[in-house]
């Protein structure tokens, strides 16, 4: 856990419930490498999802996610584009990239969730570690919890093949792709 942050908060001993992702203070990011030598980092603007945590039976939770495609944020409009075409995740065709949980397991405060995760019209099983960043009660009167999670995939795997060389060797994009995970939920009353 960084220091860098304030101490996380406990509010809740017990945080079995369902949930809603609170958009607005979530981010679902993603990090390649571009040219062999930088990191591009990028996110989706846009999404819904529910979970169901039970802490004693982590098996009995649930994540259902959806993320709308065209929301794509990388700092460049262009390669926004790039990425919305038929190059990438042809969001005309393809709209939503879903990830629906199929197992749940805990040890602590990590928590571990493999789930089908949809690009295009492929899907294929993932497994997402996430540590759970604390809980509080917001001057709103909402019970949050948080949890920050990452796993690598292999985009060639969903079919997101472009690319191309370049002349010193290595390609343009990588295909092992970071997913970033930062989540703030808000327990359904």
């Amino acid at each position: 856990m960084s220091t860098a942050f304030d101490a996380p908060t406990t509010a809740i001993d017990d945080i079995t419930g369902d949930y809603t992702l609170d958009v607005s203070h979530s981010r679902l990011g993603f990090v390649a490498r571009h040219a062999m030598v930088t990191k591009v980092r990028g996110q989706f603007g846009a999404f819904t999802g529910t979970a169901t945590i039970n802490e004693a039976t982590p098996a009995d939770s649930k994540v259902d996610l959806s993320i709308d495609v065209t929301s794509v944020e990388t700092g460049s409009a262009d390669r926004d584009g790039h990425l919305k075409s038929g190059d990438f995740f042809d969001t005309e065709t393809y709209p939503s990239i879903t990830f629906v949980s199929t197992d749940v397991k805990r040890d602590g405060s990590d928590w571990s969730v493999t789930g089908d995760l949809t690009i295009k019209d492929v899907t294929k099983p993932v497994t997402i570690e996430f540590e759970q960043t604390g809980s509080a009660q917001d001057p709103f009167g909402n019970v949050r919890v948080g949890f920050e999670g990452e796993t690598t995939i292999n985009r060639k795997d969903w079919g997101l093949t472009w690319n191309a060389a370049l002349e010193t060797g290595g390609v343009l994009v990588s295909e092992k792709i970071k997913l970033e995970f930062d989540i703030s939920a808000i327990k359904s009353a």
